[in-house]
């Protein structure tokens, strides 16, 4: 069985097969949400899987449920912050984080380097901070984060690089990130100080 067939079921009244796609998900979509609407991250993602339950129309046939699910969220984080921004018009494609609060974040991180991270994600527009982190947190693939933007799988890798670029930028406007890059060159190094990044968000 698989996660769109428990979907299924929970639209049923199925509470058990509800509770095991909350649990399995539960971290990731948490993550997703947690430094960037702060203590409204639960109610976010009660938020996601209700209107995941709610909605009768698949995302699309060719989609795994997580993509059905991270479109969901992001959809719902936009919404969030058109609201709380009192902007309906807000363009999320440049917009940032931090002008829309300008506030460090208040989550308590381990190393330095994952400290700067953090708030050099949280100065590129929104949009292409959620390619990054679905890329290198959630390991999406180049067409999954097509899927949940909802354009041709050319355009999400070209934002991907114009993400990765904007980031680079912005740490080598920062103070030595010790062994992060400065550039997006080495892809390896780069990649893995990010996937580290959001773990260290869910052990916090």
């Amino acid at each position: 069985m698989d996660d769109f067939e428990r979907l299924a079921q929970w639209r049923s009244g199925d509470a058990a097969a509800g509770n095991l796609l909350f649990e399995r998900h539960f971290e990731s979509v948490y993550r997703f949400f947690r430094h960037k609407v702060g203590a409204d991250a639960l109610d976010l993602v009660q938020k996601t899987f209700l209107v995941c339950v709610e909605s009768r129309d698949r995302f699309r046939a060719q989609s795994s449920f997580r993509t059905y699910l991270f479109a969901i969220a992001r959809n719902q984080l936009f919404a969030y912050w058109r609201a709380a921004a009192r902007a309906p018009d807000l363009d999320e494609g440049s917009t940032s984080l931090h002008e829309l609060s300008p506030s460090p974040s208040a989550i308590a991180l381990k190393r330095d380097e994952d400290r700067r991270l953090l708030e050099a994600l949280r100065t590129i527009p929104i949009e292409l901070q959620v390619i990054l982190e679905l890329f290198y947190w959630e390991d999406l693939s180049g067409a999954e984060v097509a899927e949940v933007l909802g354009v041709p799988e050319g355009t999400a890798r070209s934002r991907l690089r114009r993400a990765r670029e904007a980031l680079a930028e912005r740490l080598h406007a920062l103070e030595p990130m010790g062994d992060l890059p400065a550039t997006a060159t080495d892809l390896d190094t780069w990649a893995e100080s990010l996937r580290r990044l959001g773990v260290e968000l869910l052990q916090d």
